[in-house]
């Protein structure tokens, strides 16, 4: 994914046909990160009802975050095909929004994988190979985003 242009408050990315389906596919993997990992607090004192107000406020934010990802992948107009492959355009917020998904990803996967202190080595006939992968790619398409973010301010 590369960074094309800045224009109209609109960011513009060339993809090719395989960074494209990477990119559907991981969003698609959302939500990762197990309801029950997010705890309120760790004290003991935090009551049973205030921790199930924060799992229903994260799990309609997933639910609005679910279709939110079908209503960007479904929208034709935000990916162009091209000669070279695909344009995708996001504005800054959306890109953001693009952000949390994949962090949610990223860091559902490292979790799934047991919160290893280092970033697993990739072996293709372990069981845990889809959650490396997908961890591994949802790192690199942050990066790519975080990067045109810089550049073009």
């Amino acid at each position: 994914m590369k960074l094309l242009r800045v224009a109209n408050e609109r960011y513009f990315f060339h993809l090719a046909h395989r960074e494209k389906a990477l990119l559907e596919f991981l969003l698609r993997l959302y939500p990762v990160i197990p309801s029950a990992h997010q705890a309120l607090s760790k004290s003991p004192a935090t009551t049973n009802e205030n921790q199930k107000l924060l799992d229903e406020a994260l799990a309609e934010q997933r639910k609005e975050n679910k279709q939110l990802v079908e209503s960007l992948l479904k929208d034709s107009r935000r990916f162009q095909e091209t000669k070279k492959g695909i344009e995708m355009s996001l504005s800054a917020n959306e890109i953001e929004w693009v952000l949390q998904v994949l962090n949610d990803v990223r860091v559902g996967n490292w979790i799934l994988l047991g919160s290893p202190e280092e970033h697993p080595k990739f072996d293709p006939e372990a069981p845990d190979a889809p959650q490396v992968v997908a961890m591994g790619l949802a790192s690199i398409f942050q990066m790519d985003l975080l990067d045109a973010i810089k550049h073009s301010a």
